[in-house]
């Protein structure tokens, strides 16, 4: 009887603390909001990334996924070099946990 109670008690603070969110969304009737990017003053690969998020957001977002893990690899063997020249061997390293 105790987690009926209980479970019921949630179900109304829930509702309580959706009803805002419930009612801003029910505001309905205005122009759709259309989000684009401003590419007027932007050249060569600024633009070229502009006008791709403002013709196909599908193509920008898969462009995206893929573009970060590449520049992340990148990045982190560029790291990787960096630290080799400079003398710092992360890949031969004593632990100090143990």
């Amino acid at each position: 009887m105790h987690r009926f109670f209980g479970k019921v008690t949630t179900a109304i603070t829930a509702l309580i603390l959706s009803l805002p969110v419930l009612a801003l969304a029910a505001g309905g009737g205005g122009a759709p909001i259309v989000i684009v990017a401003d590419s007027r003053k932007l050249t060569g690969i600024m633009s070229w990334w502009a006008n791709l998020y403002n013709e196909s957001h599908l193509y920008f977002t898969l462009l995206t996924i893929v573009i970060i893990p590449v520049v992340g690899v990148i990045f982190g063997m560029l790291t990787d070099l960096i630290l080799h020249v400079i003398g710092i061997d992360l890949k031969h390293r004593d632990l100090a946990e143990h």
